[in-house]
């Protein structure tokens, strides 16, 4: 059985140019908060009451993991959220699934580098 793929912000960070879907699935105060990695997709998960649409959300992750072999990453806070979208789509068949160990707070902490987020 495929697992949900811890990767280390260093890690992460060397992936930035490899046309890797990064996925980032915080809100938008969060993006304005801490700004966004380099080449990462904006699409929320969980709302501010953690209720979610997941028909919507996958509709949309779908345009950007096109095969269920592509690699991807998760983003979020923490990495929390991450993990539990993370394993819901290794349910659904998703080979390669990974997600940023730690999440912005870590990459942060890091001091790796932020993009300015633009409405």
């Amino acid at each position: 059985m495929n697992e949900l793929v811890d990767l280390q912000p260093r890690i992460v960070e060397k992936m930035i140019n490899d046309n890797i879907v990064m996925i980032d699935v915080r809100r938008e105060e969060e993006w304005k908060r801490t700004g966004l990695i380099k080449n990462s997709h904006l699409l929320t998960f969980f709302d501010d009451n953690g209720e979610y649409n997941l028909e919507d959300w996958m509709n949309k992750f779908e345009k950007l993991v096109t095969s269920k072999d592509q690699t991807f990453i998760l983003i979020c806070a923490r990495g929390n959220r991450t993990r539990t979208i993370g394993n819901y789509l290794i349910s659904q068949d998703y080979k390669n699934t990974s997600h940023l160990f730690g999440g912005m707070v870590l990459w942060q902490q890091e001091l790796r580098e932020t993009t300015k987020y633009e409405a």
